[in-house]
């Protein structure tokens, strides 16, 4: 099976049975098949895309290999090349902090519609990445407040259990890795 999935703006689970076999392809923010828009996506709103067989899924009329380790990089260049898949130049202009000249108001419509939530949503959702990584590496509770940002512990506290699902606390005495998601280089 293959599961489309959005981006999230808060915690989730998903039950994946321990004898399955799982490959997780993440686009970066702003990178989007052109079909299946990120709103439509986002928080939960998985699409099942049927399969042709045990190697191979329907995707807009085609037939596709089901990715692996080995032809992940294989897919994603076939879907550049088909048209299937597009990036958004204002998004990628925003995360560098560079935004182009465009109204405030077609800068927002931009980051919406490429990633499904605002651009305060993401920054949002860096930081709790980055608190989360922090604890995880053990730095205190106390000095994560202060190198993320937030106001005290109970705003970081309200933060990660909304968007991570688990309290600074846990997330210390944890020695494994959220999800493949959190793969990704630190918030600065």
């Amino acid at each position: 099976m293959l599961t489309l999935r959005g981006p999230e703006t808060r915690a989730t689970t998903i039950d994946c049975p321990a004898d399955g076999e799982w490959v997780g392809i993440r686009f970066s923010l702003g990178t989007f098949l052109t079909r299946y828009s990120a709103a439509t996506l986002i928080d939960r709103s998985d699409v099942n895309l049927p399969g042709v067989n045990g190697r191979s899924f329907w995707l807009l009329g085609s037939a596709w290999e089901y990715p692996d380790f080995e032809n992940a990089e294989s897919l994603v260049t076939g879907l550049l090349r088909a048209g299937l898949l597009a990036r958004d130049p204002v998004v990628s202009a925003a995360l560098r902090g560079e935004w182009p000249v465009l109204s405030r108001r077609s800068r927002q419509r931009h980051f919406l519609q490429a990633t499904g939530m605002t651009h305060g949503a993401h920054r949002r959702i860096e930081r709790a990445r980055h608190a989360a990584t922090l604890l995880q590496r053990g730095v205190s509770i106390r000095d994560t407040v202060h190198q993320a940002g937030y106001f005290d512990q109970a705003h970081l506290t309200r933060s990660l259990r909304r968007l991570i699902g688990e309290t600074p606390a846990q997330l210390r005495k944890r020695a494994t890795q959220l999800s493949f998601l959190y793969k990704t280089s630190s918030a600065g």
